[in-house]
């Protein structure tokens, strides 16, 4: 065999080109290994042997130069902003861990990279870099240099072809269908009884008749689990590929032997019905994971709506879903741009850091275009949409890296320890059937031997987590609860610990009353307030803009918001803070008691008064709580306001919830992570404005979607506000879910048992076992959908 590439494991031949006493098939593979070593990116290697592939020279040239068309790139380029650029490229040779890791390593490569992800089922790498640093072209041509070469087709840069994959599957079907119906008809008379008085040429004739559309079947239709088997092989890697590859041929051979012997037309039935029904059962499933997705990316997330204008200046609530190109709508301080828009009015700084990670804000000016994700830091912009809402691209956001917790699936890691040596086993399974048979009954040994193979399959048991926790994402967003992933689910499932955040998470927003004390404002100081605070998303600040009715007119200047203190700007030239005691006058040592929620003013250099503000407090509050102490649930109140409602509190809480107020954004992290070192596994519900960094320490955030567009990245989850009843009951369906998934195991492994068991006795046709493999997965796959319907429907209104 001689040396083999350290690369790539190809075999090396007679002359292997050496580097650093380390053996090369080629110049290609010994370059790549000087890059990650020069790199330091060594750990390529250790995280799967010999990952790489093998290279072909290649001879990058002016290859790319297309890419630095401004038509072109603009076209590539998902996000294009204050230097920063973000595309998502197709690169379909990512076949293992060690690729993904490099891949998501290439800011070590070129410091220009800012981060990239790797979505491994699409091939898709997401690359954020800075352009001033590494041009599109560049990042190509370095991709390329490591041999990760995308695949760019500016012909389809407009549309989609998502649709060819399907196409090949159905013709693929559609010949394997045609072949079974034929070769089934002319081996008809071999089903009946008497068929050995069948003429020899009777039976040779149909046998090549046979074995004519057979060829097709073999070396088209089934090719795609060849070239799987192949590539896992090469790679150390038996998938379940490798036994169907082998069943396939082992029919194939057998019978193309009987055939030329004259003996008989062998298995082309069962060889071409196998390969029919493979098909079928992988077309089924492609479809339910499609109809999963598209759920997921069009209907299941971002259940907020943003502030649309009409003509009149007038003021709407909308699904971000009903957005269309042409609509007016106003962002506020620290809401989100929900689609690409063009500015009308208006001085926006806009933080890309939901989109790229830097979190360096943008100064843009009228007439020039906001992309979606960005965040408004500061007052109200009026913006025309310029494209309709791509929520599967915020879902996406929603989904990167650096907002997600680190945090690991023990289920995933059971699935992955048990399809790691299934396939083994079942090799191993039908090697012995095959002995056994070939010395007692070698009749049999063909069929124990594919039979096993073919119906033994870890499929099922690899769907029963994504289609349990796929139907019950699904049902959660039909009742108005939005996970970003599926993995929540299992986490949701874990905790122990429930922490509220106060105002506006169990207080409503719209309905809260604010009444001024101090001094009699006039019509002009009540508009100036009121075009101050309808800057703010704050429910405080809604709670006061409500409560005025003279209009909000003046234009508001050097806005600033700080949370957990209040908001300012300059009015008219005069300067306006709005906000807690400590914020307006500099100090909260008061000798008076307060008892109640204060927001104090301050203008023309003195304080005017203050705003008290009487809580409603959510429909259903007492329910939840009373729930999730019914199941155990420790039990906490985070406000960064006073504690003059801590009596009223207490009633709902009750003694034995621990209430604290005055809690800072920081104070509420901390807390947050201090019970997780003691052990706890924490769900944090909050709105996302105060307590984003207690959202991302918690092992689950959640935040309530009133009618206004409040979203932050930090959060696994959003809730509905009209469902914030259904709490505990979401959470509890997460434990029947848990459960499901169990079941659907035990599930799996009886049907692999009894199948294997039928197998190896030589009682099943591979023509059988072609047709009960996809079922089990089909059952599975049944079973999980319908028991999620049944016990969500049962459990929620």
């Amino acid at each position: 065999m001689g040396l083999k590439c350290l690369h790539c494991g190809e075999s090396c031949g007679k002359n292997p080109v050496m580097w650093d006493d380390e053996p090369f098939c080629c110049y290609g593979c010994k370059t790549v290994y000087q890059i990650l070593n020069e790199k330091k990116l060594e750990k390529y290697y250790d995280i799967q042997r010999m990952p790489g592939i093998k290279l072909e020279k290649v001879d990058v040239g002016n290859k790319y130069a297309y890419l630095d068309n401004e038509d072109v790139k603009l076209k590539l380029l998902d996000f294009l902003d204050g230097g920063i650029g973000k595309v998502s490229l197709y690169v379909p040779v990512i076949h293992c861990a060690s690729c993904i890791w490099l891949l998501e390593n290439l800011h070590t490569l070129n410091a220009g990279i800012i981060s990239s992800s790797v979505n491994f089922p699409k091939k898709l790498v997401s690359v954020t870099f800075k352009e001033n640093e590494v041009s599109l072209r560049q990042l190509v041509e370095l991709m390329a240099s490591i041999h990760y070469i995308p695949e760019i087709n500016l012909n389809h840069l407009d549309k989609k072809d998502s649709g060819k994959s399907e196409r090949d599957l159905l013709l693929k079907i559609g010949i394997a269908g045609f072949s079974l119906l034929n070769v089934m008809l002319y081996n008809f008379p071999e089903y009946l009884p008497g068929s050995n008085q069948l003429s020899e040429t009777f039976v040779k004739f149909f046998g090549w008749m046979s074995f004519i559309l057979v060829l097709p079947v073999v070396f088209y239709c089934a090719n795609d689990y060849y070239l799987s088997a192949f590539k896992g092989l090469r790679h150390k890697v038996i998938n379940i590929d490798v036994p169907i590859t082998l069943g396939i041929f082992t029919l194939f051979f057998q019978s193309t032997y009987d055939i030329i012997a004259g003996s008989g037309i062998g298995y082309l039935d069962s060889l071409v019905g196998l390969v029919f029904f493979l098909l079928v059962g992988k077309w089924y499933q492609s479809k339910t994971y499609r109809a999963l997705s598209f759920e997921r990316d069009y209907k299941s997330y971002f259940p907020v709506a943003v502030t649309t204008l009409d003509d009149e200046g007038g003021e709407h609530s909308l699904s971000i879903a009903d957005i269309k190109e042409g609509d007016t709508i106003l962002i506020r301080n620290e809401e989100l741009v929900p689609a690409d828009a063009i500015l009308l009015k208006g001085s926006a700084n806009i933080d890309y850091s939901f989109v790229t990670g830097e979190a360096i804000p943008v100064e843009k000016k009228q007439g020039e275009l906001l992309f979606a994700g960005g965040r408004q830091m500061g007052r109200n912009i009026i913006l025309k949409v310029s494209k309709s809402v791509k929520q599967s691209y915020l879902t996406q956001l929603w989904n990167q890296d650096r907002h997600q917790k680190e945090t690991v699936s023990n289920l995933n890691n059971v699935i992955n320890s048990v399809s790691k040596y299934f396939t083994i086993v079942v090799l191993i399974v039908a090697a012995s059937a095959a002995i056994y048979w070939q010395f007692n009954n070698p009749l049999l040994t063909i069929f124990a031997f594919t039979s096993v193979l073919i119906i033994a399959c870890p499929c099922a048991l690899a769907l029963t987590v994504p289609f349990t926790f796929g139907g019950t994402m699904r049902e959660f967003g039909r009742k108005g609860f939005y996970l970003k992933n599926a993995e929540v689910i299992e986490y949701l499932h874990k905790i122990d610990t429930v922490i509220f955040d106060k105002t506006g998470t169990i207080t409503l927003s719209h309905t809260m009353k604010a009444e001024f004390k101090g001094e009699l404002l006039s019509d002009e100081q009540l508009s100036m307030i009121k075009s101050l605070v309808a800057n703010s998303a704050h429910p405080l600040s809604i709670a006061i803009k409500n409560s005025i009715s003279q209009p909000a007119v003046y234009e508001v200047e050097n806005f600033k918001e700080i949370p957990s203190l209040g908001i300012s700007g300059i009015v008219r030239g005069s300067r306006i803070n709005i906000g807690s005691k400590i914020f307006v006058m500099g100090t909260c040592a008061i000798p008076d008691k307060e008892y109640s929620t204060n927001v104090y003013v301050f203008a023309k250099n003195k304080v005017l008064g203050y705003f008290k503000i009487e809580n409603v407090y959510r429909q259903g509050l007492e329910e939840v709580i009373r729930d999730l102490k019914k199941y155990h649930y420790e039990i906490f109140l985070l406000s960064g306001d006073n504690d003059a409602e801590k009596s009223t509190l207490a009633k709902i809480f009750g003694n034995d919830t621990r209430l604290l107020f005055k809690q800072s954004p920081t104070d509420k992290r901390d807390f947050v992570r201090k019970l997780k070192e003691s052990g706890k596994t924490v769900l944090m519900i909050g709105d996302g404005l105060n307590d984003a960094g207690a959202l991302m320490e918690s092992n689950v955030g959640l935040t309530i979607a009133d009618d206004i567009y409040s979203f932050s990245p930090a959060c696994d989850g959003i809730i509905e506000a009209g469902r914030f009843g259904n709490l505990t009951k979401f959470i509890r369906i997460t434990h029947t879910s848990i459960n499901i998934v169990k079941i659907s195991f035990l599930i799996s492994f009886f049907y692999n048992v009894v199948g294997i068991g039928f197998a190896v006795q030589g009682n099943l046709s591979p023509l059988v076992a072609a047709i009960l493999m996809p079922i089990s997965s089909i059952s599975v796959v049944a079973f999980a959908g319908f028991s999620v319907k049944t016990f969500s429907k049962k459990k929620i209104d």
